[in-house]
């Protein structure tokens, strides 16, 4: 089950990347590239016209650099891998408000009761069967029928749990490297800023002083742009972790009341 989910993961990862690069640079081509050459050749006009003219800020100045399409098209990349996850974490929140087992309230299970709860299990849907719930589930149950100990029942139960949250946790890692990188590309922006102004030093020295203070906007722009993408990203990332903690840690107090509470040997004299 898990290696048919893998694929259509990957293949959403892909053209989600895919469609983010399309939408943010044809918008950058279309509209943030001219709409900054207009703006800055008007401060061009002005600035020769009157020496005390202060230039003004504009946001599509700001965000003009190729580093800066880079980081958006990494942040909205992030945000459809959250978005898938954070779909799949809602959709198994959401079975917690159902009866699996359909069984009468404080009605204790016995091992001669097993195989109709893991029939009742296995007759949910195949996406709701690939949940956390049902597996966790299935675990206690068949661990229960197979020893008849109860707290055998709850180790196999906890260890489901224990395993989900491992690998939630694992596939959070393409999300972080995101994260990672998109400051990693802001900095670059900056190197690149501060490599161009250097170089026209030579110019800045002579009393012009116009393309060394464009390749310094490169850097800061950059760098400033790629800050406040991931502190916003940041807290997207630690979001989804508490909604994947809560859902382990619902699933094991939603085991515990329905099934291992109600767990009972010789109920038959």
């Amino acid at each position: 089950m898990n290696r048919k989910q893998v694929p259509v993961e990957l293949i959403f990862q892909i053209f989600s990347l895919l469609i983010a690069f399309i939408l943010v640079h044809g918008t950058y081509v279309t509209l943030i590239r001219p709409q900054a050459d207009t703006f800055i050749a008007h401060e061009h006009k002005q600035m020769s016209h009157d020496r005390d003219y202060v230039q003004k800020r504009n946001f599509y100045v700001v965000m003009r650099d190729y580093e800066q399409e880079a980081c958006v098209v990494l942040m909205l990349w992030a945000f459809a891998i959250l978005g898938y996850k954070s779909l799949s974490g809602w959709r198994q929140q959401r079975l917690m408000d159902q009866d699996i087992l359909q069984l009468p309230e404080n009605l204790p299970i016995g091992p001669e009761d097993t195989r109709e709860l893991i029939k009742r299990i296995d007759e949910l849907p195949r996406q709701t069967n690939s949940y956390l719930l049902p597996r966790a589930l299935r675990a206690g149950i068949g661990r229960f029928a197979a020893t008849h100990n109860v707290q055998d029942s709850a180790t196999a139960m906890r260890t489901a749990c224990e395993s989900e949250n491992d690998r939630l946790e694992a596939e959070l890692s393409t999300i972080r490297y995101i994260a990672w990188a998109i400051p990693s590309v802001g900095f670059i922006g900056t190197v690149r800023g501060i490599g161009a102004a250097l170089s026209q030093a030579n110019r800045a020295v002579e009393g012009d002083i116009t393309g060394v203070t464009q390749s310094l906007g490169v850097a800061f722009n950059s760098t400033f742009i790629a800050l406040v993408i991931s502190i916003v990203l940041m807290f997207f990332i630690h979001q989804l972790q508490l909604m994947q903690e809560r859902l382990v840690l619902d699933t094991e107090a939603y085991c515990d009341t329905n099934l291992i509470t109600r767990l009972r040997i010789n109920l038959l004299p």
